[in-house]
């Protein structure tokens, strides 16, 4: 770990070398500077973590030096050092901008403690930008990949949604990224340094799911040994995301609906009501208006629910869109299994880009992890298509083609495809891949008939 730059500032050399000798064995490094006009230089030249400054010198005083140190270096703290008597000169310094003042003499212990203490919040201000940055990156609508006419109106919706406090419903088949979209419009909204609070709704019975949403009181029920804080107290100022809200029982859909008229619930086996502050966003794979229509679904808490909605669309309804997916994927997979860059066969892409994806993206992201993980050379070749995918297109080819051909006659139409396997693999010397090109199959298809034919 990178020791901490610490640049002492003041005109008397006994008090500058003293600190920097006592701060050296507190594992810091020091740089000296006998005026503002110095230091100015030395923090222009060099990384400077903390300034420690005292504010009565020639050729720049501290106050001038702290002045000029906000403009040229924001994030680094200064610690104004004062004689007793000009104290109101020091809470001037820190109204200004000094993160704090300590009076001479020092006090060596009270020094480390200040530095220490300012460091330390410096750093934890730090991780949260990393850390918030990292969420932007993972979490931020750049992450749902899609240049599609349906994609383009999905990104409009998010972003005009966004800075609101408007309940969203985001609909659509499973594996289409509802979840990516409600962590989108959080991280661009103005909650999005609160929590975002995540609930899967099918994986919870009635009563679980209640002392999931609400919280629960010791004694409320059988097994409830303690009070235990709810998903909704958890979301408090931030956002709470619902997934798989049709399947919601009815009594919890009331209690539900209550939260958000009133802002405010109390927790199971509970006579306190609290109030809280959250931005809810809902999320469903089945038809909302449907379920309500066939009495699965409370119509109330439907239309509190649907303030927005956004319908994302299945895969094979934006199939421009897959490679760009399979490419985000590919990069994603070859770094975490610390593959050599993977090319992909223009034939392969074309198959993928044809197949239909009932799994949308989760079944696509699936595919490309299992090419990635199976592929032995520089690049996925039709070997390492799943058998899935290559039936799925036999068939769909099987099936256009029989629209086209003659009705069935005398042929044996095994035997002929046996026979024309046989005459391939030999004027290609039983090179299966040249064989299965001439015969207009893929390598994988042609092996299944090779199988199947006792040609192995």
């Amino acid at each position: 770990m990178r020791k901490k730059n610490i640049l002492i500032v003041d005109d008397e050399k006994n008090t500058r070398d003293g600190i920097a000798k006592f701060l050296r064995l507190k594992d810091f490094q020091c740089l000296i500077a006998e005026d503002g006009s110095q230091a100015i230089k030395t923090l222009k030249a060099e990384q400077v973590d903390l300034i420690l400054t005292d504010l009565r010198m020639p050729v720049m005083g501290g106050m001038d030096l702290l002045l000029k140190a906000k403009n040229l270096a924001p994030d680094t703290p200064i610690v104004v050092l004062t004689a007793y008597g000009s104290v109101e000169s020091a809470v001037e310094a820190v109204k200004r901008g000094a993160a704090d003042f300590l009076t001479k003499p020092i006090n060596l212990d009270k020094l480390l403690i200040t530095i220490t203490r300012i460091l330390d919040n410096k750093d934890l201000k730090e991780e949260n930008v990393l850390l918030q940055k990292r969420l932007d990156e993972k979490y931020g609508l750049e992450n749902i990949i899609g240049t599609s006419d349906k994609m383009q109106r999905v990104f409009d919706l998010i972003r005009q949604v966004a800075p609101s406090k408007a309940t969203v419903l985001i609909q659509g088949e499973s594996g289409t990224g509802k979840e990516l979209v409600a962590h989108a419009i959080h991280q661009l909204s103005p909650r999005k340094s609160n929590a975002f609070v995540a609930v899967h709704c099918a994986s919870l019975s009635g009563t679980l799911l209640e002392s999931e949403l609400f919280g629960h009181e010791k004694g409320s029920f059988t097994g409830a040994v303690s009070q235990r804080i709810g998903r909704f107290e958890f979301a408090d100022q931030g956002t709470l995301f619902l997934d798989e809200v049709s399947e919601i029982a009815m009594p919890v859909q009331v209690k539900l609906l209550r939260v958000l008229q009133e802002q405010a619930f109390e927790r199971v086996g509970g006579i306190k009501t609290i109030p809280v502050d959250i931005r809810l966003l809902a999320a469903s794979n089945k038809n909302l208006e449907q379920e309500v229509k066939d009495q699965k679904f409370r119509e109330d808490l439907f239309y509190r629910l649907n303030v927005v909605t956004i319908n994302l669309p299945p895969l094979r309804e934006r199939k421009e869109d897959i490679p760009l997916l399979i490419k985000y994927y590919l990069d994603i997979f070859v770094k975490e299994n610390n593959r050599s860059p993977l090319f992909i066969d223009p034939q392969v892409l074309k198959i993928l880009q044809q197949y239909n994806w009932p799994g949308n993206i989760r079944e696509l992201r699936n595919c490309i992890e299992n090419m990635v993980v199976l592929t032995r050379g520089d690049h996925i070749s039709l070997a390492e298509v799943p058998d899935k995918i290559l039936s799925y297109l036999d068939g769909e080819t099987a099936s256009e083609s029989a629209d086209h051909q003659p009705p069935a006659s005398e042929f044996n139409i095994k035997d002929t495809e046996r026979t024309l396997i046989v005459k391939a693999l030999k004027e290609n010397n039983s090179n299966r891949t040249k064989a299965a090109q001439a015969l207009g199959l893929s390598r994988r298809t042609l092996y299944r008939k090779l199988e199947k034919y006792g040609l192995e």
